[in-house]
């Protein structure tokens, strides 16, 4: 994941943008389409800033693990858990690409915006296959390849992604039933206008 830091300045003030909620809702909307939820599935949402997606979907699943490397993200989330008197989510400090994996394993992995953000997303991928159980679903949701203009100069992460090339990546990392749709469209002003930036949600499973 991104350096915590950049996160860390944007915690206090990130849920007070209403598009972040209208894209959480708009994604876990499109996620709850594509899989049949269950309130005895542990989950584990990778990247979960300040929660927003797990917040959408916490009724529909279990035990929740939320797992971020920003502590000013992790605060407000611990804030936000205890306001709303939660006892099923249970934020993480972690970067699975640096820490040894929990023992836990779960029926459902997901992320919202983070994947572009991870330098070997190939390796991750493969982590996230071994973190699943047999016919456990992951799911992904993150910018279509797009031209830099989304953050600009400077940013070191993925310009998006291919779908063709990420479903590439995703069966070579075990996965199978690989499916996309078009989840939410991003609306963003840059130095060459209003932008729209589409969210793919990709959908797989691990084979039973």
């Amino acid at each position: 994941m991104t350096a915590p830091s950049s996160f860390d300045d944007r915690a206090q003030s990130w849920d007070a943008d209403p598009a972040k909620h209208e894209r959480a809702e708009a994604v876990a909307a499109a996620l709850r389409r594509r899989i049949p939820l269950s309130s005895a599935w542990q989950a584990l949402e990778y990247g979960c800033g300040t929660g927003l997606l797990s917040f959408a979907l916490h009724a529909d699943l279990g035990r929740i693990t939320l797992a971020d490397n920003s502590p000013g993200m992790l605060a407000v989330l611990d804030r936000k858990i205890a306001a709303a008197g939660l006892t099923h989510l249970h934020p993480v400090d972690v970067d699975l690409l640096t820490a040894p994996l929990p023992a836990e394993r779960y029926e459902l992995i997901y992320s919202l915006m983070t994947l572009h953000h991870v330098a070997d997303v190939a390796r991750l991928l493969r982590i996230f296959h071994e973190l699943l159980r047999p016919g456990g679903w992951l799911a992904i949701s993150d910018l279509d390849a797009e031209d830099g203009s989304f953050h600009g100069s400077g940013f070191t992460g993925h310009n998006g992604f291919d779908r063709g090339a990420l479903r590439a990546q995703l069966t070579e990392a075990g996965f199978c039933g690989v499916d996309f749709c078009t989840a939410y469209v991003i609306r963003k002003t840059t130095d060459q206008g209003s932008r729209d930036y589409p969210l793919f949600l990709a959908v797989a499973t691990r084979p039973g």
